[in-house]
């Protein structure tokens, strides 16, 4: 798009001199001889500078400038003076003025003026982007919870977050914030100035998983037109979150490796090494542990990925953060939608703890949205809810498998839980894999409430 400069001068000749010359420069050009017709152009045009004349028929160019800044404090405006209007040009800055300059002046200089401020403009508006995008990205960085499980999968983050390269495993069942814990690592860390890169392991084929993950060379394939960098060029300095790493293939994963190991690559098509300088994430809903001893995912990719695990708990094992996410999530659709929903009623309250959860936080998050969409009382109630949050009614939380579990009004969760984990682990003659499955929990997560509950084969 090209920018835009309007021209204010009621000399017709400097007006029209101006105008051939800018356009031929590549801007687009408006034109006006008076003080007053300045506001009506900017109204229905977006114009990135003007050309303003301090002597104006009708009205004074300093009273010209605080009307364009009053509407709009980004035009930048460039005062065109007589020498005897100096000093008034000079303070002229002080009321918001991007520069001025002499009449007469030689057109190259008047140029050389413009290109420089449409330049700071557009580095202005650049930081204006990224602090945006830094501050939308720092709100998505915060694990929002109070239970011991979120307390300690914080104070765990912040302790991995004061390293630099120390490759991070990311584990737990799909919905959990995996990549919201990424967030948070690279953001709180000193690389948070610099590309994180994501991308999804099992939504690209392998054919161009490679391609995205190194890159390639001119001419490395019929559709290589020209060189292309890949994630982890593209994040140098910074970090790449490699998200359902446990569907890669065998022949990627020795590549991912050979990074890990070395920090270096080589592009499609290429013959040169590649040095980079990041910190890998990697993230799972599978048992890697179990696809290593089935051959599936190399022995020394796991060990290298796993220095420091992050295991993103279940949200159906943190009953006390259920209702509190949910209220973040009405806020959050409340600003969106612009409702005033404050909360649920007692009912809905209900359904809510007693529901399994099997999609997480993110089946939460949508819940809400749509429970949001379809209420337009102060409270949400069971019928704004959909129909599987009802069925737990008759069943209670768990209720996969109404008849593993039996709930008791004076039953603690812990208590709860451990019965279920027994019946479920009993029902399947104790086989692990078999009950996490079964569960939707990792064998890491069920190890941890065996040992928790002092669980074992009689």
């Amino acid at each position: 798009m090209k920018p835009a400069i309007l021209i204010v001068d009621d000399d017709g000749v400097m007006r029209e001199t101006l105008s051939d010359v800018l356009k031929k420069g590549g801007y687009e050009v408006f034109s006006e001889s008076s003080g007053n017709g300045v506001l009506s152009i900017i109204k229905k045009n977006i114009i990135d500078l003007i050309l303003l004349d301090m002597r104006l028929p009708d009205v004074d160019g300093l009273e010209v400038l605080r009307k364009i800044k009053e509407f709009d404090t980004d035009i930048l405006v460039i005062m065109m003076t007589a020498y005897s209007d100096i000093k008034t040009a000079v303070s002229s800055m002080t009321s918001g003025a991007y520069h001025y300059i002499n009449k007469p002046f030689e057109l190259e200089e008047l140029k050389l003026l413009i290109e420089k401020g449409l330049e700071t403009k557009s580095l202005i508006n650049e930081v204006r982007r990224l602090r945006r995008q830094q501050k939308e990205e720092d709100q998505d960085s915060y694990i929002h919870g109070v239970s011991p499980q979120i307390q300690s999968v914080r104070e765990l983050i912040g302790m991995i977050s004061k390293t630099h390269k120390t490759s991070v495993l990311i584990q737990g069942e799909s919905g959990t914030g995996k990549e919201l814990a990424a967030n948070t690592i690279h953001y709180s860390s000193d690389r948070n100035g610099r590309p994180l890169m994501k991308i999804n392991c099992s939504a690209i084929p392998d054919s161009l998983l490679e391609s995205e993950l190194f890159g390639y060379e001119r001419g490395a394939f019929t559709d290589a037109k020209s060189t292309k960098k890949g994630l982890f060029e593209l994040a140098d300095g910074g970090t790449v979150f490699l998200d359902e790493i446990g569907d890669m293939n065998a022949f990627l994963q020795s590549k991912i490796l050979r990074v890990l190991e070395n920090q270096t690559f080589m592009r499609v098509g290429g013959e040169r090494e590649i040095k980079v300088d990041v910190r890998i994430i990697a993230a799972t809903n599978k048992d890697l542990e179990s696809l290593v001893k089935e051959g599936i995912f190399r022995k020394d990719l796991y060990y290298r990925l796993k220095v420091m695990v992050v295991e993103m708990p279940a949200l159906r094992e943190m009953a006390e953060d259920i209702l509190l996410l949910s209220n973040l999530f009405i806020e959050e659709n409340n600003r969106e939608h612009g409702k005033n929903i404050k909360g649920f009623s007692g009912e809905a309250k209900k359904l809510m703890l007693q529901y399994y959860w099997p999609g997480n936080v993110r089946e939460l998050r949508n819940i809400i949205e749509r429970a949001m969409i379809l209420t337009d009382q102060e409270f949400i109630t069971p019928k704004h809810l959909p129909f599987e949050l009802k069925q737990t009614e008759k069943y209670g939380q768990g209720a996969k498998d109404p008849e593993l579990l039996e709930i008791s009004e004076d039953m603690s969760l812990d208590h709860m839980e451990r019965v279920h984990l027994s019946k479920v682990l009993e029902r399947l003659d104790w086989n692990k894999s078999k009950a996490s499955k079964a569960l939707g929990i990792s064998r890491a997560t069920l190890r941890a409430k065996l040992k928790k509950y002092n669980l074992s084969i009689n």
